[in-house]
């Protein structure tokens, strides 16, 4: 099996030399490599007696990479030449006795920054830059008139001075230039090979889809027509091959031609949706015909959002119901508005409560994937066994007690639309490796079957954790946390973005007024006050606490007194804490000493607050204490005593 890389070295030095750096830095991967030795023109014929699909990527250096490139219709990646790769040359060749003139002759690449050695050697070089091998000779001729003593250079002027006996030495590359070198030479040939995979794919999905597609030329001639195609227009592929598209459907012509956008057409006596997409490639261009009946594409959209309401495979928020005009809130949406353009994969982080799964709903609904499902899975919320089957699905007997037939996991659920994973820095580890497999190769294999299904999903992940964090301690995968922090967006703490806090109540309020029809006025002084609370719960708490007033409140209008009550009822936020930060254990001391001066209460207080925070955190003893502002095994400390009290 011929080798994806190969490498073309035009002297036997830089051959061992690359030799030397695949044993030691690519051990296990030594099949992608085939190493020549080979120069100019005979790297040229090498080349044709190889040419083939085995090879995705050649690695050479100098002139013979320059040659390479011009010859061959594979990327070409060059092995530099540095300037430290240079000066040794010279340094060698002027410690081998008396030499007054050096002379350095190569292709451009080779004999750029020259002058920078000259001044840390404080010596004069005469340069000779040669474009090809037919420069050599008289280049070189042209050296030993001026009285050059030895020379350095690329593979062929060495060689061409040699014949002329003129001392020389070839300037060779170091093992950091060539690891470098073939580092980029492996990566362009996966690259390569999964754009072939994908087209391999991208062919079969053509040939193998139920909508007719047709694509034509810059002239209009015809160079693709699917077997759908075939069944609309009642011809035969290579009938209409290279043929105008005007002699088979002249609906399909004239102005539409280069015009992006949908059309209704009567194709051969049927009402076909044609979706005309004009691609631009180059100076070039073809245009793309995508053609569906239309009582089709009616039947199959209405059984669709059929089946998505009857799942409640729906996002119900859209980008506007993100309520806020402050800078953070606006740049917020800013970046989610770009972001759904994309199908990227986005990492939302930020503390709890602050609106996520919202803003991941708006994403879904502004994107090309509305239409599609959209399925939120929380991570933190299940056991590793059932979030395994929850995420990737079961088939009939996968293990004791699954479900007869087996189950559909959430990637399967979300084809074509957004999968939303909630808490994911609370996935299990052991998940976290089948995770990142599913996202590189977009296809999953449900628990307990040896087959595997393709998905097409975009995948939106939240946490509240620092997950860079998490990677350092080893409790969260390096390479997913790379996969999944594509695109990010950080979630402002409503104490970041206090100005909302006004538009926030009063829209809460209108959301709420079945619960007090009669109250409708937030007043001036009480969303002052509301902007003085700490709110450690973000949106989720101010929510709670509108409720609360809500239902407490008497009148047409909420006023800063029955804020004040409602907070008496809510230890986080009653009016002594001031602070926007987490609310630390001293504080809440001090201020339960200055409203009673007991001992029981003040405990009473503390433990009530641990207990509550810790309920909200799902007993998650470092988000708790990140809250409280203590550490966490003071936390559990002071909650062991009371549990023995």
């Amino acid at each position: 099996m011929q080798a994806p890389i190969l490498i073309v070295a035009p002297f036997r030095k830089l051959a061992e030399d690359i030799e030397l750096v695949i044993a030691e830095q690519f051990p296990k991967q030594k099949k992608l490599f085939r190493v020549v030795e080979a120069d100019l023109e005979d790297a040229r014929k090498l080349l044709e007696k190889n040419t083939g699909d085995a090879i995705k990527v050649i690695v050479s250096r100098g002139g013979t990479a320059r040659l390479l490139t011009s010859a061959a219709d594979l990327p070409v990646v060059r092995i530099q030449v540095s300037v430290m790769d240079v000066m040794q040359a010279v340094l060698q060749v002027s410690e081998r006795g008396s030499v007054h003139k050096i002379g350095i002759s190569g292709f451009d690449n080779m004999v750029y920054g020259c002058e920078e050695i000259e001044k840390i050697l404080d010596m004069h070089f005469i340069e000779f830059v040669i474009r090809g091998e037919e420069e050599a000779e008289a280049k070189i001729q042209e050296a030993i008139r001026q009285g050059v003593d030895v020379l350095v250079g690329d593979a062929v002027s060495v060689r061409v001075a040699k014949k002329y006996g003129l001392k020389a030495k070839v300037i060779e590359s170091g093992k950091q230039a060539i690891l470098q070198a073939l580092q980029e030479a492996v990566l362009i040939s996966r690259v390569v090979q999964q754009d072939e995979v994908k087209s391999r794919m991208l062919s079969s999905v053509i040939n193998k889809s139920q909508d007719g597609i047709v694509a034509v030329d810059g002239e209009g001639k015809i160079i693709l027509f699917n077997p759908e195609a075939e069944l609309i227009f009642h011809r035969v592929r290579y009938e209409v091959m290279g043929k105008p598209l005007a002699e088979f459907c002249s609906s399909l012509t004239g102005r539409q031609l280069h015009t992006a956008g949908e059309i209704m057409a009567d194709v051969y006596g049927k009402q076909m949706l044609v979706k005309i997409s004009p691609i631009q490639n180059g100076s070039s261009g073809f245009t793309i015909y995508t053609l569906q009946q239309v009582s089709e594409v009616q039947r199959l959209e209405q059984s669709i959002r059929k089946k998505l309401m009857a799942k409640g495979l729906t996002a119900k928020y859209r980008m506007e119901d993100v309520i806020g005009r402050s800078r953070a809130c606006q740049n917020m949406k800013n970046k989610a508005a770009r972001y759904a353009l994309t199908d990227s994969t986005i990492l939302i982080t930020g503390e709890s409560g602050t609106g996520k799964e919202m803003l991941v709903q708006g994403i879904h609904n502004m994107s090309q994937r509305a239409s599609g499902p959209f399925v939120a899975v929380n991570c933190a919320a299940l056991p590793e066994n059932l979030l395994e089957s929850e995420l990737f699905g079961y088939v009939d007997g996968a293990f004791t007690g699954a479900r007869k037939g087996g189950r559909q996991g959430v990637f399967e659920m979300a084809h074509g639309g957004t999968l939303f994973l909630d808490e994911i820095g609370e996935m299990p580890i052991s998940l976290q490796s089948r995770l990142l497999r599913v996202l590189q190769e977009r296809e999953v294999m449900p628990l307990g079957s040896e087959s595997i299904i393709p998905v097409d999903v975009r995948v939106i992940a939240a946490t509240n954790q620092n997950l860079a964090d998490m990677v350092a301690k080893g409790e969260f995968r390096q390479d997913l946390y790379y996969r999944l922090n594509i695109l990010r967006i950080h979630m402002p703490t409503l104490a970041e973005r206090r100005e909302d806090i006004p538009l926030l109540a009063r829209s809460m309020m209108k959301k709420m007024q079945k619960l007090n029809p009669q109250l409708t006025v937030l007043t001036d002084a009480a969303a002052d006050f509301l902007q003085q609370l700490p709110w450690p719960g973000n949106i989720r708490q101010l929510a709670n606490m509108i409720e609360r007033i809500m239902l407490l409140t008497d009148g047409t209008e909420i006023d800063r007194a029955d804020i004040q009550a409602a907070c008496e009822d809510d230890v986080e936020i009653r009016p002594f804490h001031r602070s926007s930060q987490a609310v630390p254990a001293a504080q809440l001391t001090e201020a339960a000493e200055h409203e009673e001066e007991n001992g029981h209460v003040l405990q009473s207080v503390e433990e009530e607050t641990m207990y509550r925070v810790l309920q909200e955190e799902d007993y998650n003893y470092s988000r708790a204490a990140k809250r409280l502002g203590i550490h966490r095994t003071t936390l559990w400390r002071k909650m062991k005593k009371y549990q023995h009290n």
